[in-house]
């Protein structure tokens, strides 16, 4: 039987996994990938090989009381019947977004970590109680397997201690309240594929807009980060599909003196009710707004630009100059007209988009002679997570010998 490491990534409203075949000298090989997508409203399961091959699509009745625990049985029986006779799982690894002020690098699950990111889960409530949902999951069945948590944060741990700050007073930021920045697994794997996709831009200074349903974009240079949009949360910097982006402080305090909301009532809005879809009243689905003839779609989407270029202007900024933009992402990679927008936009900093080169999906959709190098390339955060999940577990059997 084949060793191989299975990545999930757990999404708010989705669940993304990848089996990989651990071949020689370690070099990691797909062998299937998949997700579920529209968990809470209209769950739908496909799954694919690495030929892309179709090998399941599969839609469940409309019910907003299926939630992921019910979907990770789902994926874990497929998986089984499909892979269980044919590949012996070393590890586990899991997408976590927050890892706070004490994870730096990807760990090892233990009691003593899952209660750490438990008690993160109200700064990332969309995301985190599902990451973990997958970890106890997992354990239930398999106890004895190996996981290991990979977090979004930590791409972004060694970037100027500056871009950590807020100003409010010391002890706050000691406390832990400072600007972590997240998708920080999307931006070490374009990061990573620089080099060889674009190696003119990979050493220098480069802004990589995660453009999904939960956006935001990096500021790097030689391939670390620099700064981000996100701060504290993931609700900061863009306004995303149904969380609102940046929000002046004082807006939240309004609602609590003058609507009466609560803290509760607060969260649910600025996570569930806001960005595109409450912006637009229509959909927090860009396809949808994009193909729409209705004002406040097209409103919507010009709020979105407006705001990506807003954020490049001040991440250009940081960086001193800018050699490389990278869109990544489901927006990013595959919606040109968003990508076009935005080039026209910046035009000032001496993009020039080529484009039958970005309604032909790129790798670089500038022209050759633009003094900024644009391209569109597809993120891979499963295959980030995978690498470090076998890189822990190979170090673990290290030590162990030792």
């Amino acid at each position: 039987m084949a060793d191989a490491v299975l990545t999930i990534n757990a999404g708010s409203s989705s669940l993304k996994f990848s089996l990989y075949r651990i071949a020689e000298r370690d070099q990691l090989e797909l062998s299937a990938k998949g997700q579920v997508e529209g968990i809470g409203t209209a769950p739908h399961f496909v799954a694919e090989d690495a030929g892309g091959k179709a090998l399941v699509d599969s839609r469940f009745p409309n019910d907003s009381s299926s939630g992921h625990d019910a979907f990770f049985r789902v994926i874990g029986g497929w998986l089984r019947e499909h892979f269980g006779e044919r590949a012996s799982l070393l590890g586990v690894g899991h997408r976590v977004v927050h890892g706070g002020t004490e994870f730096a690098a990807p760990v090892r699950v233990s009691p003593a970590v899952l209660a750490e990111l438990e008690a993160l889960c109200p700064l990332a409530p969309l995301h985190q109680p599902h990451n973990l949902t997958g970890i106890r999951a997992v354990a239930a069945v398999q106890p004895d397997l190996p996981q290991v948590v990979c977090f979004d944060t930590a791409f972004h741990r060694n970037h100027p201690e500056l871009a950590d700050w807020f100003a409010l007073p010391r002890r706050f930021y000691d406390d832990g309240i400072r600007r972590y920045g997240f998708h920080g697994l999307s931006y070490e794997y374009i990061a990573s594929v620089l080099p060889e996709v674009a190696p003119e831009i990979a050493e220098g200074r480069v802004v990589i807009a995660h453009l999904g349903s939960g956006a935001s974009m990096c500021a790097i240079k030689a391939g670390r980060s620099q700064d981000s949009t996100m701060g504290f949360t993931a609700l900061d910097g863009l306004p995303m599909g149904t969380r609102c982006g940046a929000l002046d402080p004082g807006v939240v305090l309004h609602l609590i003196r003058v609507y009466g909301m609560d803290a509760d009532a607060i969260e649910r809005m600025l996570y569930q009710e806001c960005g595109l879809k409450g912006v637009s009243g229509i959909s927090n689905d860009m396809r949808t707004l994009l193909a729409s003839d209705d004002p406040r779609a097209r409103h919507a989407v010009d709020l979105f630009i407006w705001r990506i270029c807003r954020e490049l202007g001040a991440l250009t900024a940081v960086l001193g100059g800018l050699d490389g933009l990278v869109f990544t992402a489901g927006i990013g990679e595959r919606s040109a007209e968003i990508r076009e927008r935005v080039c026209v936009r910046a035009a000032w900093l001496g993009i020039e988009l080529d484009h039958a080169a970005n309604h032909g999906g790129g790798p670089r959709i500038s022209t050759a002679r633009s003094p900024v190098a644009v391209y569109a390339i597809p993120t891979d955060e499963e295959q980030m997570i995978a690498r470090h999940t076998l890189a822990v577990l190979r170090r673990a059997t290290t030590a162990g010998a030792a």
